[in-house]
């Protein structure tokens, strides 16, 4: 049975990424791409589907672990009776094939330890072919290969691999895995020692840039180890970053909201942008934009919420039936239905984040420039049409307010281009669409007699997305409908101070999905940097404080929590909660998003306010 979600750690080479339990066993592992097939599957279901578990053959969990530096090299250590023994995992960055090494390390008296390697390929379903090559094992299942290299004694039965060994203190016995196609050569093998080097070097030289204006160092170490984890989701070919490493992982025990999110999406772009460029990390930001460009190209009408980390746009959704599920919650789904819905917020998030590229000097080019008046066009056309929202609902489509405020957003971004940068459009055609799409909003998305906005229009249900309408300009923080609109959200959606992204039994239940789920990590941030906004600031820090009091020991956050059981819930590590954990760290600190760009009408008059 899997461990706790929060009982893992994450490894990853900048091109897929494994999850390492505190039992010393590795769960979950897709080769070569995150969005591949898992040949370690055992996290969504038992070890019959696939582990390597590397642990003293007294078993239990880790005394302590810890990643070495600003780095994704984990290191586990058990003190037993016989002494004390620290296992260092990690993936060197990609070279000819992806490589996962295990090094076993003595540290006092003499161990024995137990080596168990179960590989099943395509989630758990195929047991390969195993044999003797040059002393290392090889493994082949029709398009995959693998192959262990260990000077440490193995041992087959039962379509597994063991081995049985001792270190004593300065002793180092490397374990190697490595994946190629198997149509092509077996690759030169890795020498573990210099590849942990390697890896380290590699580690410390990228987070050089890290950098920001008045950050506070209560929180440095959890803002680096945040970004440390963006890096690693990211797809290094391309720049995509994906939205975690795992796939179905539930929002709540038991339940079936459970989705793939191994891909690329696009409302990320903007949040994850202020994250990397307001602390230094230019060349990735970059790199994200780039991806951003070319997975959006073509027919604004296909624009899709989500791609492929290659931008891939079929996301086919199916489900694995012979995996029951973590803890039983099923389906497990691969691929993500949701590609194929109509958001209109994303039109707008795409509009915004290539605004802040450009506004915080990212080179652009013209044919970029009209592409985003392709964009517009469509935009114009269609910002009345209902649509499912950015919590990508499976019930009816409906007018969701931040979907309106998001369209509102693209718009004015146009007009800034055309104000602050010199670009050609029309601009007083788009000012009169803005402001049509204002109005519109103020007088069907609010709900007077509340003080609040609403999900919805014509909904008495509320939306913790509705947090950002100041951030994106619509309203300035100290406007009352917004400072309504904080309390009534705090008010309605918090659990034990955690905030959930809407309640899924109000109006009928508008998500059209069974049961509950947990705390939305992202928009528990949104929460501390609204109440910051509005004045609020100790309680915004002291917000801040308890979910840095979320992450396990390793610094990671999943998507969700559950505040009765003391969990994390969702898919881990989840990119969205740690830029959340970035950005809200630099507001508190005072680099709030207007002192890097301002992003709509209210950053203007902050400026003039300022000046």
């Amino acid at each position: 049975m899997a461990l706790r979600i929060e009982d893992y750690g994450v490894l990853g080479d900048l091109q897929t990424a494994a999850l390492v339990g505190r039992d010393g066993s590795i769960d979950w592992l897709c080769l070569p791409r995150f969005d591949s097939a898992a040949c370690f599957a055992g996290l969504l279901g038992d070890d019959g589907h696939g582990m390597w578990r590397l642990a003293p053959t007294a078993g239990g969990m880790c005394t302590r672990r810890h990643y070495r530096g600003d780095s994704l090299i984990l290191e586990t250590e058990w003190e037993t009776p016989e002494g004390t023994v620290r296992v260092i995992d990690f993936m060197p960055p990609r070279g000819e094939a992806a490589d996962i090494i295990r090094i076993v390390e003595g540290v006092s008296g003499r161990v024995p330890m137990h080596m168990e390697l179960r590989l099943r390929l395509d989630y758990g379903q195929v047991v390969p072919w195993v044999r003797r090559e040059d002393g290392d094992l090889a493994a082949i299942a029709g398009p995959d290969a693998l192959w262990l290299s260990t000077p440490a004694p193995l041992e087959g039965r039962d379509f597994t691999t063991f081995s049985d060994f001792s270190v004593a203190a300065g002793d180092r016995v490397p374990f190697v895995l490595t994946y190629a196609p198997s149509h092509g050569p077996r690759p030169h093998p890795v020498h573990a020692e210099n590849a942990l080097a390697e890896t380290e070097r590699f580690w410390a030289r990228w987070m050089e840039d890290f950098h920001y204006d008045g950050h506070d160092a209560r929180w440095d170490e959890a803002v680096r180890r945040s970004l440390v984890v963006l890096k690693g989701l990211t797809y290094a070919p391309t720049g995509g970053i994906v939205a975690a490493a795992t796939t179905s992982l539930p929002e709540w025990i038991g339940g079936s909201r459970n989705w793939d999110y191994r891909y690329c999406w696009l409302r990320d772009a903007t949040f994850t942008l202020q994250a990397l460029l307001g602390t230094g990390f230019v060349a990735e930001a970059e790199a994200w934009r780039e991806w951003l460009l070319r997975a959006v190209a073509g027919d604004p009408a296909k624009l899709q919420i989500m791609y492929g980390i290659d931008g891939t746009r079929r996301l086919p959704e199916f489900e694995l039936d012979w995996l029951p599920g973590y803890e039983g919650s099923g389906p497990v789904r691969v691929g993500n239905l949701a590609a194929d819905q109509f958001q209109l917020d994303v039109w707008g998030e795409v509009l915004d984040g290539l605004h802040l590229s450009r506004s915080a000097g990212l080179p652009a080019t013209e044919s970029a420039w009209r592409m985003q008046r392709a964009l517009l066009d469509f935009l114009e056309g269609n910002w009345r049409e209902a649509d499912w929202s950015l919590w990508e609902v499976r019930g009816e489509p409906r007018h969701f307010v931040h979907s309106k405020v998001m369209a509102w957003a693209g718009v004015d971004r146009a007009v800034q281009a055309v104000e602050r940068f010199g670009l050609d459009g029309p601009v007083d055609r788009w000012k009169r669409v803005r402001d049509e799409i204002h109005a519109e909003v103020c007088a069907n998305g609010f709900d007077a007699e509340r003080n609040t906005f609403t999900q919805f229009y014509g909904s008495q249900g509320l939306d913790a997305a509705l947090l950002l309408i100041p951030e994106v300009g619509f309203l300035p923080f100290e406007d009352p409908r917004v400072v309504g609109t904080v309390d009534a959200v705090q008010r309605e959606l918090c659990r034990d101070g955690f905030l959930l992204r809407y309640d899924t039994t109000s109006d009928g239940g508008v998500d059209g999905l069974p049961g509950e789920e947990g705390a939305f990590l992202a928009c528990t941030f949104w929460l501390a940097d609204a109440l910051h906004g509005i004045g609020r600031t100790r309680e915004a820090v002291e917000l801040f404080e308890r979910l840095l009091a979320l992450r396990n020991d390793l610094g990671l956050l999943a998507e969700e929590y559950d505040p009765v059981s003391g969990r994390q819930l969702g898919n881990t590590p989840q990119a969205f909660s740690h830029v959340g954990l970035v950005n809200t760290a630099r507001h508190l600190s005072g680099a709030h998003p207007a002192d890097l760009v301002p992003r709509g009408r209210s950053a203007e008059r902050g400026e003039q306010a300022r000046a």
